[in-house]
């Protein structure tokens, strides 16, 4: 394993696509399905480059469809390695839907890919250092830090109240809420609580 730091323009990546009609929804937009497939494709990529082996995604964060992509559209996805663990990298996907009759483009999506190394024996294996040379460089890299931290801070919150059965607080935020709660069988003891 080569332990020399890679510059993050070392594995940047673009993956352009043309959005094709059997790649529509029911609504004729592009099926998010289709867009997320494209996005762990420029993520693989992107991560197999800097690790030189070959990646299989762990987790994907933030995926939000902010605007719809037509058809006709050039789909740009673009790929930069934000963080490096021991075999871990934190992949950030940009994606652009650009008309090619107008030439407007459009921000369609952020996403965070989390991805791990793997050797030929499908063993996990070490990753180069990455080598920061912006302050765009070192603020992804920070930001990816934090990310990993809260989503860590939630999972531990989250499991802890599966043990506190319902904390109070979380039983207030049901009120207002668009649901109905009758509960059936032995549960139906704690009818009292959601009256």
């Amino acid at each position: 394993m080569n332990d020399t730091p890679l510059p993050v323009d070392f594995s940047r990546t673009t993956l352009t696509e043309l959005m094709v009609p059997s790649y529509a929804n029911f609504g004729g937009k592009i099926h998010g399905g289709v867009l997320l497939s494209l996005m762990d494709k420029v993520a693989y990529a992107c991560a197999s480059k800097h690790a030189g082996n070959y990646c299989v995604t762990v987790s994907v964060d933030e995926v939000e469809f902010l605007q719809p992509v037509e058809i006709g559209n050039l789909v740009h996805l673009k790929a930069s390695i934000n963080h490096v663990g021991n075999t871990s990298l934190v992949v950030g996907i940009q994606v652009l839907a650009e008309n090619i009759k107008d030439h407007s483009v459009k921000h369609t999506n952020t996403s965070y890919f989390t991805m791990v190394a793997k050797d030929d024996d499908g063993k996990l294996t070490k990753v180069p250092p990455l080598l920061l040379q912006s302050l765009e460089d070192v603020r992804r890299f920070l930001e990816a830090i934090k990310r990993k931290k809260l989503k860590s801070e939630w999972k531990k919150k989250m499991h802890a109240e599966k043990t506190n059965f319902l904390p109070d607080a979380d039983v207030n935020m049901l009120k207002g809420q668009r649901c109905i709660i009758e509960l059936r069988g032995e549960d139906d003891q704690y009818n009292h609580l959601f009256g």
